[in-house]
């Protein structure tokens, strides 16, 4: 990059979940070392609910697009009636991108719309993207197909995926500052955050030879029994992760990529009515990845315990590669592609079983 000019990029973040926040953590040191200068706009959650985000300098916060759930459930009517859609049109409107040479959007709309609206280079990324390909898709449907389409879009979309299905799909960006760290026996890691504690912690006492450590909204350290509570925090997550034995959680992306990085076996539980973590379950299962139950099952969890298959997948520094084929400004799809290959040729396998996929038409 010229030493005369710094590159001035608005990026934007979807902060309805952790996953999108974490890759942009991951992103912000090599934007950084790159000489760009980064100006972050978080939407999707009230300003109150971030935390551990001083990586990200004066970082502002908008409303944004989002969903609600209650007790693992989508819910349409609170979903809608807490969407804002005059606001969001106003906060696109309003957003003035004319001192920015890029704008990078994580999932994120009301950046990506606004560049759009002004014609300013936009380049959205993420697990949404994938879904762009043929990959194993559960649970779609005209209003999730269409969200996926229309939430952020941008003329580049870079997919994010634990497989590349034979697509110019990219690996998962992971935060390899976190190195795994030799299991604990018995120590699991539960992160299910769109279950109601008043389910979790009464199923996870009939489980007394274990030990969860079992993070969420919780006001501080807490022993129940068998079960750790844990206040939500970037730091004691990550260091739980790097020596339990296995994670218990929702179907998001990030977390169960940074799971089968670290080597950790994974269970997952899908937000009902979600077509994402749907997916996402049913890829894990096709990739042999993992296990999935449909609600919180006592068998499914006492079945998984039990199993010693634990698949890595330590992936290459995704980001720095991201950074640079960015910042070389160039797009092309042939580019795109080579990159996905050599990022997939980087990445090392073990302890993994032959994957059975049989991707939907996306």
């Amino acid at each position: 990059m010229n030493e005369q000019y710094t590159m001035k990029i608005l990026y934007g973040v979807q902060g309805t979940g952790n996953g999108h926040i974490s890759r942009a953590r991951a992103m912000a040191p090599y934007l950084e070392a790159a000489g760009a200068e980064v100006d972050y706009l978080f939407s999707g959650r009230d300003q109150s609910e971030y935390f551990d985000m001083e990586v990200f300098g004066r970082w502002q916060c908008q409303a944004g697009l989002t969903f609600i759930s209650s007790q693992g459930k989508i819910s349409p009517v609170a979903t809608l009636l807490h969407n804002k859609l005059g606001q969001l049109l106003n906060d696109i409107k309003t957003l003035d991108l004319c001192e920015y040479d890029l704008v990078i959007s994580d999932f994120e709309p009301i950046t990506a719309w606004a560049a759009r609206r002004q014609k300013v280079r936009c380049v959205s990324f993420g697990h949404q993207y994938a879904f762009n390909y043929p990959i194993p898709i559960e649970g779609d449907n005209w209003l999730s197909r269409n969200m996926m389409r229309w939430m952020a879009p941008a003329k580049l979309q870079l997919g994010l995926h634990w497989h590349h299905f034979d697509q110019p799909i990219l690996p998962p960006i992971i935060d390899l500052t976190e190195q795994a760290r030799p299991a604990i026996k018995d120590k699991v890691l539960v992160y299910l955050g769109f279950e109601s504690p008043e389910d979790v912690i009464p199923l996870l006492q009939r489980f007394p030879y274990k030990t969860f450590y079992y993070y969420g909204h919780f006001e501080k350290n807490e022993v129940r029994g068998n079960i750790q509570l844990r206040p939500l925090s970037r730091a004691g997550f990550k260091h739980d992760l790097a020596d339990c034995e296995g994670v218990i959680s929702n179907a998001g992306f990030e977390l169960t990529s940074e799971a089968l990085h670290l080597g950790k076996k994974v269970l997952v539980k899908p937000l009902t009515g979600q077509m994402e973590q749907l997916s996402n379950a049913l890829a894990m299962r096709e990739l042999a990845l993992g296990a999935s139950m449909t609600h919180l099952d006592h068998s499914a969890i006492e079945a998984w315990l039990n199993i010693d298959h634990n698949p890595r997948y330590q992936y290459p520094n995704v980001a720095k590669s991201i950074v640079d084929y960015l910042l070389a400004g160039d797009f092309k799809e042939m580019e795109l592609q080579a990159l996905s290959d050599s990022l997939w040729a980087q990445t090392k396998t073990s302890n993994v079983m032959t994957p059975h996929t049989s991707p939907k038409a996306a």
